[in-house]
């Protein structure tokens, strides 16, 4: 179960709205070992892409030199898809990496409501998980 801020499920929802018609996507560090998602990052979209999100690879690495500078780890891997369902797609399990991470997925495919999913993705096998937002 992803156990999760409700400020930091608005900080992704805004980031995908924002950056929509366009996939938008970041990551959510936490403590090592902690598995509790602290500190929202932002990136960019190299892609620019309705359909497709890729990190930049030299944001990549200056990220996550910061998680391992702070003792952190992507706890949480999130993007946004904008015409369809928060499942991911193929293309999303070929690149999900991080075994012990939690892949959040944010639907903005509807003008107003939002749907926000987690997943395990582990060796292109994925799991849908509950999501627990809580106040602080």
């Amino acid at each position: 179960m992803l156990v999760i801020r409700r400020d930091l499920v608005d900080a992704m929802v805004a980031h995908a709205r924002r950056d929509h018609p366009d996939e938008a996507c970041g990551v959510i560090a936490g403590p090592y070992g902690s598995d509790s998602p602290e500190r929202f990052i932002e990136m960019e979209n190299a892609e620019r892409s309705p359909t497709f999100y890729r990190f930049d690879a030299a944001e990549q690495l200056k990220v996550w030199r910061g998680m391992d500078a702070n003792d952190e780890v992507p706890v949480v891997i999130y993007h946004s898809h904008t015409a369809t369902e928060a499942y991911p797609s193929r293309t999303d399990i070929s690149f999900a990496g991080e075994p012990e991470a939690h892949y959040v997925l944010v639907s903005t495919r509807d003008p107003i409501e939002h749907e926000l999913r987690s997943y395990r993705i582990v060796d292109g096998v994925v799991t849908e998980e509950p999501v627990k937002i809580v106040e602080s």
